[in-house]
């Protein structure tokens, strides 16, 4: 198989995380040849975290569209915001974040940001296959 893609269901809440997390898992699972497990896990963990981030600071509502590549996955996680994710300094006594962002981009092989012509952004991720 070349090429496979799968939008997912829009994502509209916190607890709906895990529910992208199965998704991805499901879509990861059917893929001919197999993903290798750790590249499995580094999938479902850039995808918790732009969800998350999406829910938490793109406006309530998203969209995850996963594509596989012969040699990557792409992630994609649309919402309404324009607002691009930026690096910051980690909080490490208030809780407050900033190790999401330098997380994926250390993970992936390229991430991108898009900003839509009818409003929003898409946060884009590559990763190893």
């Amino acid at each position: 198989m070349d090429t496979m893609s799968v939008s997912a269901a829009a994502v509209r809440s916190t607890t709906s995380v895990g529910d992208a997390r199965e998704s991805v898992r499901e879509f990861l699972d059917r893929l001919v040849p197999a993903v290798a497990a750790e590249a499995a896990e580094t999938v479902v963990l850039v995808v918790s975290e732009l969800v998350t981030n999406a829910l938490r600071h793109g406006g309530g509502t998203c969209t995850l569209d996963l594509t596989a590549h012969p040699d990557s996955i792409e992630v994609a996680v649309h919402d309404r915001s324009p607002q691009a994710p930026r690096m910051r300094t980690p909080d490490l006594n208030g809780g407050t974040g900033g190790f999401g962002w330098p997380m994926v981009n250390h993970l992936a092989r390229a991430t991108a940001v898009t900003r839509q012509a009818a409003g929003g952004k898409t946060v884009s991720a590559l990763l190893h296959r």
